[in-house]
């Protein structure tokens, strides 16, 4: 009887053993993301290395382990700046099952406002344009928006004018919803003290030479120009006032123009194409620089050797901004893991919402953590100003936040 039982036991377990081999393995879990912005076509020159830091940074989390034995799927498509192709990468990675949205441009994420609201779905843009804030409660802003970069500028400017009266001042800005958002704000801040004379805004088109453009400012005894747009169009300006003799060679030289941009204005980039007429030009932005030695230099050259990346994207604080973007979308999925919730596009949601006080999360790739709660929608508040000297970015005085915009 006992050698009965033996053999029915050794028959059950090879039954059994038949079974597991034959029953698939369960796959590790799979995170669905997805990204859609300017590789080519206009602001490539953002966008291209945008991407490249965010798929790198992807694929150090999948390679390392970051999740554990999670993946993250993040699939990447360029739209071209084209907001109907955006709409339609935005609907196909809904169809994917995507959790979260990475999105780029300010006209795309006003036009998609009602729809991230409509299918409550969390989103990392790479536009800082406050008002996409505004329009829709799931979208995240990674750093300071424009209006607290220009604001700050403009403070900037006002501590450290050392001539006599009040700092005139000229807005150089691109015409759009980009460029004239950070004027209203720029307009109250001086209305409620920023000691500063907003003498001309100029909407820039695409001229190619602004010799009668900076003659009238300077006639006018304007000494900074305040510029949010893109690099190309500051290029131009500031080649111009090299050409002409105009640009200042010490901050707020009288008689001369100081030129000072926000986030877009500037970066390795600008120096590649101005040359030494970017000398003497001040920039700010939350993220930090490659020019600027510190362990985070060392881990983003790092990452970027590790994936093969040119010295051109591997310095550029456009690769830093996307790989800023991935890390807050890691790090909300991280969170909401250890907290022992299914990962989905409410519980995303919520896990940005906490990230805040001693939850606030420091990438290390800005100058300040990350901040987020379901009032406060502008991650990184703090700014560090930077300028031109020998050719190089570096950061003037420490990081900071803008007074007139708490």
């Amino acid at each position: 009887m006992k050698r009965r039982h033996h053999r029915l036991w050794i028959a059950a377990m090879a039954v059994g053993l038949a079974l597991a081999f034959m029953a698939p393995v369960q796959a590790a879990e799979s995170y669905q993301l997805g990204l859609s912005l300017a590789i080519t076509g206009p602001t490539s020159d953002a966008g291209n290395p945008y991407s490249k830091g965010v798929e790198d940074y992807m694929r150090l989390v999948n390679e390392t382990g970051i999740l554990g034995d999670a993946k993250v799927d993040c699939p990447i498509r360029d739209d071209m700046y084209e907001t109907a192709v955006t709409k339609r990468n935005f609907e196909d990675f809904l169809d994917q099952g995507m959790v979260l949205f990475l999105s780029y441009a300010t006209g795309a994420n006003l036009a998609l406002a009602n729809d991230f609201t409509e299918v409550e779905i969390p989103v990392i843009p790479a536009s800082f344009h406050k008002g996409i804030a505004d329009a829709s409660n799931y979208i995240f802003l990674p750093i300071a928006s424009y209006s607290h970069q220009y604001v700050g500028l403009g403070e900037f400017v006002a501590k450290n004018h050392k001539g006599g009266g009040v700092p005139k001042v000229a807005a150089f800005i691109h015409p759009s919803a980009f460029g004239r958002a950070p004027l209203e704000d720029f307009k109250t801040a001086v209305a409620a003290g920023l000691k500063l004379e907003i003498v001309e805004v100029v909407e820039h088109g695409k001229d190619l030479d602004n010799s009668a453009l900076l003659k009238r400012l300077a006639s006018k005894g304007v000494q900074y120009v305040l510029c949010q747009t893109i690099q190309s169009p500051v290029v131009t300006l500031i080649n111009d006032s090299q050409r002409l003799g105009m640009t200042a060679k010490s901050f707020g030289e009288e008689g001369k123009l100081t030129f000072l941009g926000a986030h877009y204005t500037g970066g390795n980039d600008l120096i590649a194409l101005a040359g030494s007429a970017a000398e003497g030009f001040y920039w700010t932005t939350s993220y930090r620089l490659t020019s600027e030695k510190g362990p985070w230099t060392d881990w983003q050259l790092e990452l970027a050797k590790k994936y093969g990346r040119d010295d051109k994207t591997a310095n550029s604080h456009n690769y830093t901004n996307g790989i800023m973007a991935a890390q807050v979308a890691v790090e909300t999925i991280r969170r909401t893991r250890e907290a022992g919730k299914e990962i989905n596009s409410a519980s995303l949601f919520e896990t940005l919402n906490q990230m805040n006080g001693d939850k606030s999360y420091e990438p290390l790739t800005t100058v300040g953590p990350v901040n987020y709660s379901d009032t406060d929608r502008m991650g990184v508040d703090t700014l560090q100003l930077y300028v031109v000297k020998n050719g190089v970015f570096r950061a003037e005085g420490e990081p900071f936040k803008p007074e007139f915009l708490k």
